[in-house]
């Protein structure tokens, strides 16, 4: 494997109907309650030496758009949406060295809960767990836990600073060699190797020890997706692995670099957290049809528009259908997805709604990438030259058995013939993989 192979990942966009209108997605609008679908994307990933599924979550149905709920639930835009901690676990029996990322919110779960379940879920997959921590975004989540808004945004980040502290903290009571086993003296756990944490912060409080004992990892692989200057900085201070949407080559490199940055000011090596960059490739056999599949993208991208706009507005928590869509945006501030806001802001400029909704959608994510395997695996190479590093994220709208056979039969295998990924997997806990380059 040459000196410059990146890590592969897939940010899987919920765990439920996925792209349920399209081509090549079977029955799924009738038979989404059963993830058969994403057990078989685990296992096709497992296959090709990935590094680790990411399972998107939100816990609330969209109602930002319009002040109501009937687009969310007409199309079924991330509704319906099943608990990930349940696939999680299905897909770790599915897989053998696959890492499992499940989303679990701050404002849904509390601490001593979030530390027992991915510790749970790092023993029963033999330290393949991971954990997708967000903060949230939208006051409407907030409603469903008792709660009458979200705090602000970099508060939530200070609360998420302590949270971590206690799940860490919760992690380490129990002394890697405390299970002890000793038959002759009819002794498990050694009880001066578990201790209590008491720990009381501004936010949180909690008394511990984590009766779930040890972790096969010592800590699961944490995942954030910071994209403030506040979720930088705690992306930096807490983050194994970072999910980045930023748009074009040289935004990649800048925001790489400042984490690395941010890490090295807080005291941590660079080396010691991957960043990977959100991608959607279209793959086809040659080149011009792959093409006309991208024109077909940006053809789609024109219809709908109010859907478009509503997904844009549950994320940002801004109410799109009150602006005309022919006019400029004008400036815009959010409580929600700051990153998300500023990507669209950036991309819109000073063109019209309609304008920079279609091009927003149309876009590829962090880069496009069209083209044949080859050609699309070639693409990657040069752009992971340039940006540094670490690797990319798949995140496809439209994720159906074909598309899966697209980047596991077909991208995987280009990409490991020129040695920039790997051919078999050097270790058998999750970060062990992540770190092996």
């Amino acid at each position: 494997m040459r000196s410059n192979a990146f890590h592969l990942a897939w940010f899987l966009q919920g765990s439920s109907v996925q792209a349920w209108g399209e081509r090549w997605t079977g029955n799924i609008s009738e038979e989404w309650m059963v993830p058969d679908l994403f057990i078989e994307l685990a296992r096709s990933m497992d296959r090709a030496c990935m590094d680790y599924m990411l399972l998107e979550d939100t816990s609330y149905v969209g109602e930002a758009f319009g002040n109501s709920r009937d687009i969310y639930l007409k199309y079924g835009m991330s509704v319906p949406r099943q608990d990930p901690s349940v696939i999680a676990s299905l897909m770790i029996a599915a897989t053998t060295r696959l890492g499992i990322v499940p989303t679990l919110a701050t404002y849904a779960y509390p601490p001593y809960l979030a530390a027992r379940l991915l510790g749970t879920l790092d023993q029963v997959s033999s330290g393949r767990a991971g954990w997708n921590m967000v903060t949230g975004s939208s006051d409407f989540v907030a409603m469903n836990f008792g709660r009458d808004r979200l705090p602000e945004h970099d508060t939530r980040y200070d609360m998420a600073d302590e949270y971590i502290e206690i799940v860490n903290k919760l992690w380490d009571s129990w002394e890697p060699d405390s299970m002890i086993a000793d038959r002759e003296n009819g002794i498990l756990i050694d009880p001066t190797k578990v201790h209590a944490i008491d720990y009381e912060g501004e936010y949180y409080r909690c008394r511990g020890p984590l009766n779930s004992g040890p972790l096969p990892q010592g800590r699961a692989v944490i995942a954030q997706a910071g994209g403030s200057p506040r979720g930088r900085r705690f992306a930096a201070t807490h983050a194994d692995t970072v999910v980045a949407h930023v748009k074009g080559v040289a935004g990649m490199k800048e925001y790489r670099n400042d984490i690395r940055a941010k890490m090295i000011e807080c005291g941590r090596d660079p080396s010691r957290c991957k960043v990977l960059f959100l991608v959607a490739p279209i793959l086809a056999d040659t080149e011009g049809e792959a093409r006309q599949r991208a024109a077909q993208r940006v053809a789609q991208a024109a219809k709908h528009l109010d859907v478009r706009l509503a997904a844009l507005a549950k994320i940002t928590n801004i109410d799109f259908s009150q602006f005309d869509l022919d006019a400029p945006i004008g400036q815009l501030s959010t409580n929600g997805h700051q990153q998300s806001l500023l990507e669209f802001m950036r991309k819109a400029g000073n063109r019209t709604l309609r304008q920079a909704i279609t091009d927003y959608s149309a876009s590829g994510l962090s880069v496009d990438l069209v083209g044949t395997p080859d050609s699309v695996a070639a693409q990657m190479g040069e752009v992971m030259e340039e940006v540094g590093g670490d690797g990319f994220l798949f995140s496809l709208s439209n994720v159906n058995r074909r598309t899966i056979a697209e980047i596991t039969d077909g991208l995987v295998p280009a990409l490991q013939q020129r040695g920039l990924t790997r051919r078999a997997y050097g270790h058998k806990q999750f970060r062990d993989n992540l770190l092996e380059f």
